[in-house]
């Protein structure tokens, strides 16, 4: 006969299995937001956070050694390397990821910060407007500062004796476009990142734009990795991109089977409807030329 103390002791040996092999409940996973670049209402206007995804590959700003001779204050952009970096006091510097577009790579040399402002209204440049009627015409006119605005929460205005020489450091409001080469505009950055900087410089800093041969002593040669960012040119670097641009090509390839699967299936559940619709017709006597188109709803929850 068993004891009432082994029955109890079997009984919590039971329950302290079942308990561990009862599946534990999958706490949801929620974003990672950067420190830094968190959502934040600024001015009325409010600016999501930046997503991690185009923060990766060393896109986030960070304080790092810097070997140059310029002065703290200054600025230094680099449209090779898509860098532009605060001098700060003891070799140190703030590095931020820029997208360089077209008026930005025009720009060599140096100037002053002449003007700053705050959700800056922006205009298309002459060529923009010849070159892209077809995206710029309906802004000629100008477009006043906020959330759809090109030139995002802060603008900085580089001048040249004295005049502006339409060089801009800026927002963004294409976050995806950071560390790219883009088809127009001058140096963007993160709105996080223009804020950032936009409280650091003081009016009448100097800014020097790397001529590429200067990128080169400093930075070292870039490449364009398979997403289109700028990294250094190394043999990891050269490895990666091509195993990157396998996985992008795998991927799309399973991208268009899925979609042809996809048109494949509506395609005979489109047919499948048809051939019902007709044989209803013809079940009360009514040509297939005057049987009735089957119901949107029926043909939209195929197309889906």
């Amino acid at each position: 006969m068993t004891s009432p103390v082994l029955r109890l002791l079997a009984l919590l040996a039971l329950s302290i299995l079942a308990a561990c092999a009862a599946p534990k409940a999958e706490e949801p996973q929620l974003p990672v937001i950067t420190p830094g670049y968190e959502a934040v209402e600024d001015e009325g206007f409010f600016i999501e956070a930046v997503e991690p995804q185009h923060l990766a590959g060393g896109q986030a700003r960070v304080e790092v050694d810097y070997a140059g001779d310029e002065k703290p204050g200054t600025i230094v952009v680099d449209t090779f390397a898509r860098r532009l970096y605060f001098v700060l006091e003891g070799n140190r510097a703030i590095r931020y990821a820029i997208a360089v577009g077209r008026e930005g790579l025009a720009f060599r040399g140096s100037g002053v910060i002449g003007r700053k402002e705050k959700w800056p209204s922006w205009q298309p440049t002459a060529n923009m407007l010849r070159t892209r009627p077809d995206l710029y015409a309906e802004y000629a006119g100008g477009r006043a500062g906020g959330l759809d605005n090109p030139l995002g929460a802060r603008a900085m205005y580089l001048y040249r004796g004295g005049r502006d020489s339409m060089f801009r450091i800026h927002g963004t409001i294409q976050n995806s476009s950071i560390g790219h080469a883009t088809s127009a505009g001058c140096i963007r950055l993160f709105n996080q990142d223009a804020m950032d900087l936009f409280e650091r410089v003081e009016m009448g800093a100097r800014v020097k734009v790397r001529s590429l041969e200067e990128s080169l002593e400093a930075e070292g040669p870039y490449m364009e990795d398979a997403y289109g960012r700028a990294v250094l040119d190394t043999p990891v670097n050269v490895a990666k991109k091509a195993a990157d641009l396998i996985a992008i090509a795998e991927e799309e390839a399973r991208r268009v089977e899925q979609e042809a699967i996809a048109a494949e299936q509506a395609a005979l559940e489109f047919e499948k409807a048809e051939k019902k619709r007709l044989a209803k017709c013809r079940r009360q006597g009514i040509a297939p030329a005057d049987c009735p188109p089957a119901p949107q709803t029926v043909l939209a929850g195929i197309s889906q």
